[in-house]
Parts: C-alpha cells; sequence; structure tokens
C-alpha cells in the first residue's frame, strides 16, 4: 500500500489506485488520450468496470504502486 496523494490526472498510470472520500478504492485498468482530456477505465473493489473522462489538470486522489511511473 503507498500513501494516499493528491496527483493531477495526466499523472495516473495503469496500476494506481484511485480512492473516493469514503475509503472506496479503484484500481485504474486502462488511461487514454481523448481530445484535451484523459479517459481513465478502473475496476472497482468488487470487480465492476467503469470509466470517467478528466481534464488534464483535474486533480484527483490516488495511491501509486511503488515503482509506477507517469504516463
Amino acid at each position: 500500500m503507498g500513501i494516499v496523494e493528491l496527483m493531477q490526472a495526466r499523472e495516473l498510470a495503469v496500476g494506481d489506485t484511485l480512492v473516493s472520500a469514503t475509503g472506496a478504492s479503484y484500481e485504474i485498468t486502462k488511461v487514454a488520450r481523448v481530445g484535451r482530456g484523459i479517459r481513465v477505465q478502473y475496476l472497482t473493489e468488487d470487480g465492476r468496470s467503469g470509466r470517467f473522462t478528466a481534464a488534464p489538470e483535474s486533480v484527483v486522489r490516488g495511491r501509486r504502486e511503488s515503482g509506477a511511473h507517469a504516463a
């Protein structure tokens, strides 16, 4: 487990974990550029998939696995 930190959406990479304000976690499975935005696909703790699109400058709460690099 890593430390929860604030990061910009453009720093997200596959394998990182998003953390909600309530403590739920979402594992990132795919990151892609869509126009000027970033599309992020993820899996919930119970295995459901989801996705969202964010501006590259938007701030998210996440936990980076040790050794992961920004995309």
